[in-house]
């Protein structure tokens, strides 16, 4: 947009909202001691002009950031999630190695229109040469705007389809096939009573392992009621909610559940252990992920094992790529095989049951 008052800057930005400089810096730095009005009118400039402050202006001229940000959703607490804490470690690593510098920020809400200006900012005043955002949604419209306003995005677990800009890095892993395999492998243990707890179907992971658990149960001809199908957050609260909600249902239980992750799975078993049930006797249950608690879980925890190590190197090393502008088109990383692990939280019924 052209603007009358010349190269835009904060002073210009605080004439045309009416208030001092000093507000538009308050409002820029999110400050708490600025009226939700005010805020929204200085941003609405500051959006109609594209304005952020040259990083410049702020003695960095010259200087190279080499810096790669982390960008991890976790409305639920990342600090409860110990694999989230292992996959951070991973991008520290593999950054350094690499000699880049890492800022993490956890983002509660991205409908938040203060969360979503402050990463934005970030971008915008050039503190990160590139971003990895972890736990999107599949269209999450603060990623996307990023991406459309041509900034270097990696994303691990998302599928749009026909987008395909070369700024523009995703990496996922086999959802839909493991919750087709998870499902074979109960019935194979002559299960045909199972429930599933599953994420939400706004992301990628969830969408796929709710295709691939109805793929299997429709390729078996199991009638499932939609009691014993939940959905939650991927975290090991929402799957205690989820298994309670199923064992308070007035249908009968089912003798195996099929979890979205080892979290849920994790939650999933608290709740059945708390109606004095037990695992695998009473029911068997299947996780995703190999959390590194599941092997010690009680019992340890059957599961698929996800690489995370793999993904996240491949992650950061690809951005940097990117970043560099080492590659000329846009990188297509395959979708990463897993490995069925199989421990002791199913058994096999000596009947088949509901024949």
């Amino acid at each position: 947009m052209s603007d009358i008052y010349g190269k835009i800057n904060s002073a210009k930005i605080a004439k045309l909202a009416g208030v001092s400089r000093s507000t538009v810096s308050k409002v820029i730095n999110n400050y708490d001691d600025v009226s939700k009005q005010t805020y929204e009118k200085v941003m609405k400039i500051i959006k109609q002009y594209n304005y952020y402050p040259d990083i410049s202006a702020q003695g960095l001229k010259g200087k190279e950031t080499k810096t790669i940000g982390l960008f991890i959703i976790s409305p639920e607490g990342f600090s409860n999630d110990a694999h989230c804490n292992f996959m951070l470690g991973r991008v520290v690593e593999s950054a350094s190695i690499k000699g880049y510098h890492v800022l993490t920020y956890i983002i509660n809400d991205t409908k938040d229109e203060l969360e979503a200006g402050r990463i934005k900012r970030v971008f915008y005043e050039k503190r990160v040469n590139g971003g990895i955002f972890i736990g999107t949604k599949n269209h999450e419209p603060l990623v996307e705007e990023l991406i459309g306003d041509g900034f270097i995005v990696g994303v691990m677990d998302g599928n749009l389809k026909g987008r395909k800009e070369a700024n523009r890095l995703v990496i996922n892993f086999e959802s839909k096939d493991n919750a087709i395999e998870a499902v074979d492998y109960l019935i194979s243990l002559n299960h045909k009573k199972i429930g599933f707890i599953n994420g939400s179907l706004d992301k990628n992971s969830g969408l796929e392992k709710y295709k691939g658990f109805t793929e299997g149960i429709k390729k078996n001809n199991l009638d499932i009621p939609d009691e014993w199908v939940t959905f939650g957050d991927f975290s090991e609260n929402g799957g205690y909610v989820a298994m309670e909600k199923i064992l308070e249902s007035k249908r009968e239980n089912p003798t195996a559940i099929c979890s979205a992750n080892d979290s849920t799975a994790f939650g999933a078993i608290k709740a059945i252990t708390e109606k004095g049930l037990n695992i695998p006797k009473d029911i068997s249950i299947i996780g995703s992920d190999d959390h590194i608690l599941s092997a010690y879980y009680n019992p340890p925890l059957t599961t698929f094992r996800v690489d995370f190590t793999e993904i996240m190197t491949l992650l950061v090393t690809n951005l940097i790529k990117l970043i560099e502008g080492n590659v000329e088109e846009m990188i297509i990383i395959p979708k990463l095989n897993t490995e069925f692990i199989i421990r002791k939280s199913c058994r096999k019924l000596e009947v088949a049951i509901n024949k």
